[in-house]
Parts: structure tokens; C-alpha cells; sequence
């Protein structure tokens, strides 16, 4: 059965604005990288699970290039379904977004698409497909555009987590709709209720103990406000496609600086990422560089990303590095080896639940190159709405279908997005063709960290600012794959 999201970009196919020149069958360029959308077979908990996989030829998972280089590829869809790719924090003509029905219509079968644009800016990004539940089947790799931050001596490592369930998604996706109120979020959708609502039952994927969390003014657990963290049971975590039971090794040499790449690829789950012995130099945010923070634990919502520069100490040993899920104790990671050390087992479980994530890390980055100042000249206010007795999200209450308009803005305008969460579940908000700075987190205002993606917490609100210089029509939509699915998502649209 196709999914409600397929049905509507298809029906947005035949409304779609100007010739899709991006996606033409011309022959790419010779210099075109080729990437090939397939199915490979992985190993989770000792049993074979067949996924997606993006990658090159000789097997290289993604792309890695250079700022200033052109973004010369040919996507060619290897599996039995349409498909299209979304280059995750890039600033393509909307053309070349890779959202079906917005940007173009989808890969089909067989065919190819021929990508080419210039790469304005480095940094840590990542490609996924926009086509139905395919993200969640692991049709995703990293986009690694290096620039200055890649020193001649300094070691790159791309850490890349995701959240796997054997359960079908879109048998998840059924489950959740007709799993009727959850802890967490009144029925209407109007905000945080008291702990102790219906759970789901034992549908697979679905998360019975959801809304057991933290609160989201201290972190600390509450009976009176539990914000859901997670609705979808996993069966395991991921890092860079193995769990903690069999870890990547990856060999690092004492005493040299290494740059961290760290990916959230995962459909739903956030985490708070541990560096253990390790002190961390936070140096960029979904790929754009950041008054650098010192730290061992950062957290990460769905779709960011985080740039970390470590120093390996001059001697014989083992670091894990290691990501437990927001609210729960499963975890995944992998393990630095200096020299040649014993690698012990770890559990895959931490001693107990993590906290919910705040904002106070968000609140203290600072741009290293912020937006020129100017006042907004149109204010858009985004109020994150749901209804969990039905499963539907929305943003302004209105669960998107394809007659909703888009937002509309012209070119050159800065524009102000003033998101409000009314609902009891975090959203990582992700805008399409545009970086955004962070300018205000419920009701303080500084010059934040300039993203792609961002969390707007339970109860919460933040602004975000960006300059209308890519006309197209764009994606804004939450990053939690089934959020989106059942409606936060919406468009914006200028020439």
C-alpha cells in the first residue's frame, strides 16, 4: 500500500512549478560521481535484516568532497520502488532537493537522475531519501564537504547513528495511528497532560512506556508533566550500521588530533553523545562552524549534527565513544584503540534512563560567521499542534494535505520563524534550501549557533531567522520521520 505521504507527493507531482531541469535524462557529467541506490543485508541482534543502502560503485557509502568543487552526481535507483534523495543541510536550486513532488517527481525503478551545483560552504551533512518510510529502511549515508577544518595531520573519523526495528515502519506507522492517547499529550493536542494516561498496548514498534520522562523545565522526573521522548520501540541502535555487541574498532594514534563527524541519521530517537575519558572541542553544528565548547557529553536531536575535535593522550588504550538514547538506557557507539589496547565488551545499556535533553547547550553556541544584523521583514508564527488520539501531526493545526498553501515570503526578505511547541513531544525542525540562524529560546535572544535543523522542546519556543536568497519551493517539516508522515510538514514558496 503506498503511504499517505506518497499519495500526496504524488498528487503534488502534477501541480509542481517550472521544468524540472535537474532531473532530465541527459547524460551526467564525466566527472559525475555515480551513487546507487540498493538493498544490502546487515546483521542487528544475530539476525539478518535486509535494508537500503546509498552508495558508490566500489562500495564507499556516500560522498565525500571539497567546498568550492561542483556537486556532480548521477543517483541511480537499484530497487524495486521510486525513490529520491534529499541532500541533508545543502542549499541546491530547489530543483535538485530531492523531496518527491516538490522538487520533482520520483526515481523510478531503474532510472537515474543527474544532479549539478556549485558547494558554497563545508561541513558535516547527509543525504537520505524523502520517499515514504525509506529513511527508516537505512536509505541514508553521509555528505562530507571539507574545507578549512580538514588540517593535513588531523584524522577524520564520520560517526553515523540510526535506530532500526525488524517491525515493517509502516506496520510501526499503523500502530501508532491506531494506538489511541498516549502519556504525554492531551487528546486534543493542546499540551502536556499528567503521566499516567493509556498506553499503547503490545503493538509492535510502539512505545508502551512513552511519556515516562523528565521534565522539561529541569530535567528532573515528574508526576504532574511527563513529555514523551520516544513513541517508537527500537530493537536496536546503530553506529556506523553495527550495535555494541560487535563495535566498529577504529585504530587512532596516540597523541594526534582527530575531527569527529557526528551523523543523527535516525528516524526518531535523539541521544546524548559521551565522549567518556575524552575532553571534546564542540567546533560546528550541522556542519557550520561554532564558537568552539569544551566537553565530554553533547546532546544531539534528530538530523543534526556535531563536528568534535579530540586529542588522543600519548597512550596504550580504549575510548569508547558512545550515544545513549534520550530518556532510556540503550546505547550505541564505537570504541578509538590508541596503540594496540585490550577491547572489552560493553553493555549496551547505560546504569540508568538519561535525562530529557534541554536547551541549555543550544542556548550557549555562538556563530562563528551570525547573520548580518537587520530586523525581520515578515514574522511567520509556527505553532507545533497535535492530536494523539488519532496520531495526527500538525503545524497550526492543520495536518498537511496538498491544498494547504505555502508560506509565503519573497525573495530577499529576512524572515522570522516564531515556532511554538503546544504539544508534549520534542520536534527537530529541519527548513529546506536555507541555513537559519537560532536567535531566541523562549523569550531570550542571542546571536545562536546558524543550522539547518533545530529542537523545539515540549511546552517551548524558538525562533529562528534566515535571509530569503534560494527562490524555489521548500520543505519545513519536522524530522521525526512518523511526525512528519502524519502531518508536520509543511511548505514555503518564492521567485
Amino acid at each position: 500500500m503506498p503511504t499517505r505521504r506518497e499519495l500526496l507527493m504524488s498528487a503534488l507531482a502534477a501541480t509542481a512549478i517550472g521544468p524540472a531541469t535537474a532531473l532530465a535524462a541527459a547524460e551526467a557529467a564525466p566527472s559525475a560521481t555515480v551513487l546507487r541506490l540498493d538493498k544490502r543485508v546487515i546483521e542487528v541482534n544475530g539476525k539478518p535484516a535486509s535494508v537500503y543502502a546509498i552508495r558508490q560503485p566500489d562500495g564507499i557509502s556516500g560522498i565525500t568532497t571539497r567546498v568550492g568543487d561542483r556537486f556532480r552526481v548521477r543517483v541511480e535507483n537499484r530497487i524495486d520502488k521510486p525513490s529520491l534523495v534529499h541532500w541533508h543541510g545543502l542549499a541546491p536550486p530547489w530543483r535538485q532537493d530531492g523531496v518527491p513532488g516538490i522538487s520533482g517527481p520520483p526515481i523510478a525503478p531503474g532510472g537515474s537522475a543527474d544532479y549539478d551545483f556549485p558547494l558554497a560552504y563545508g561541513g558535516t551533512f547527509w543525504m537520505h531519501s524523502h520517499q515514504g518510510f525509506q529513511e527508516q529502511l537505512l536509505m541514508s549515508a553521509p555528505l562530507i564537504i571539507r574545507d578549512q577544518r580538514d588540517r593535513p595531520g588531523r584524522q577524520e573519523i564520520v560517526l553515523m547513528l540510526e535506530d532500526f526495528s525488524f517491525t515493517p515502519p509502516a506496520e510501526i506507522f499503523a500502530n501508532l495511528k491506531k494506538g489511541g492517547s498516549m502519556p504525554g499529550m492531551a487528546a486534543s493536542g493542546a499540551g502536556l497532560t499528567p503521566a499516567g494516561a493509556k498506553s499503547t498496548g503490545g503493538m509492535p514498534g510502539v512505545n508502551r512506556m512513552a511519556g515516562m520522562g523528565q521534565s522539561s523545565a529541569t530535567g528532573e522526573a515528574s508526576a504532574a508533566i511527563a513529555p514523551d521522548l520516544n513513541d517508537v520501540t527500537y530493537d536496536a541502535f546503530l553506529a556506523n550500521g553495527r550495535t555494541l555487541a560487535d563495535p566498529e574498532i577504529v585504530a587512532v594514534e596516540p597523541g594526534r588530533e582527530v575531527l569527529l563527524r557526528v551523523i543523527n541519521a535516525s528516524s526518531m530517537s535523539s541521544y546524548h553523545f559521551d565522549l567518556g575519558r575524552l575532553d571534546g572541542r564542540l567546533i560546528a553544528v550541522d556542519g557550520t562552524l561554532v564558537q568552539p565548547i569544551i566537553g565530554r557529553r553533547f546532546p544531539i536531536a534528530v538530523a543534526q549534527r556535531l563536528d568534535i575535535v579530540l586529542v588522543i593522550p600519548r597512550d596504550t588504550a580504549a575510548y569508547p565513544l558512545l550515544a545513549t538514547v534520550e530518556g532510556e538506557r540503550s546505547r550505541t557507539g564505537i570504541v578509538l584503540a590508541a596503540g594496540k589496547p585490550p577491547i572489552t565488551r560493553l553493555a549496551t545499556e547505560a546504569p540508568a534512563p538519561t535525562p530529557a535533553i534541554m536547551m541549555a547547550l543550544e542556548s550557549r553556541l555562538r556563530a562563528v560567521a551570525p547573520l548580518a544584523p537587520r530586523k525581520p521583514d515578515r514574522i511567520h508564527n509556527i505553532d507545533l499542534t497535535g492530536e494523539m488520539s488519532k496520531y495526527i501531526w500538525s503545524i497550526n493545526g492543520v495536518a498537511w494535505n496538498p491544498e494547504v498553501p505555502p508560506l509565503p515570503i519573497a525573495k530577499g526578505e529576512r524572515v522570522a520563524l516564531v515556532m511554538t511547541n503546544s504539544t508534549g513531544m520534542p520536534h527537530p525542525m529541519h527548513l529546506h534550501g536555507h541555513r537559519f540562524q537560532v536567535v531566541a529560546i523562549d523569550g531570550l535572544r542571542f546571536p545562536g549557533a546558524v543550522r539547518d535543523t533545530v529542537r523545539v522542546p515540549p511546552a517551548g519556543r524558538v525562533v529562528i531567522e534566515f535571509d530569503a536568497d534560494n527562490p524555489g519551493w521548500w520543505a519545513f517539516h519536522c524530522h521525526m520521520l512518523y511526525h512528519m508522515e502524519a502531518g508536520m510538514f509543511t511548505t514555503l514558496r518564492y521567485v
